[in-house]
């Protein structure tokens, strides 16, 4: 199992509405995905930051999100986004 922990932090109100407007589409599609175990992007007090936690079953699920995030709408509004996580497992 790949499990996904960390953060995504928005520099300002403005990159913070990007995040808003575009998670529940990436949401949807993430969780939908083959050996996705678990996808999680919660806001948290702080309304820059929102926390990830995510799951696949192995390796290869986790590259193809991987591979799907970086086509989508997703990753265009934001890749620039300063993003904070560990990756852990097999």
């Amino acid at each position: 199992m790949i499990t996904v922990t960390g953060c995504l932090i928005a520099a300002d109100s403005i990159e913070a509405d990007l995040i808003r407007s575009h998670l529940p589409e990436h949401l949807r599609l993430s969780r939908a995905e083959p050996g996705c175990l678990s996808f999680n992007v919660c806001p948290t007090d702080d309304p820059l930051v929102w926390r990830l936690d995510e799951s696949f079953t192995d390796r290869a699920a986790f590259d193809a999100h991987q591979a799907r995030t970086r086509a989508s709408a997703w990753y265009r509004a934001t890749a620039h986004l300063k993003r904070e996580f560990r990756i852990s497992g097999q």
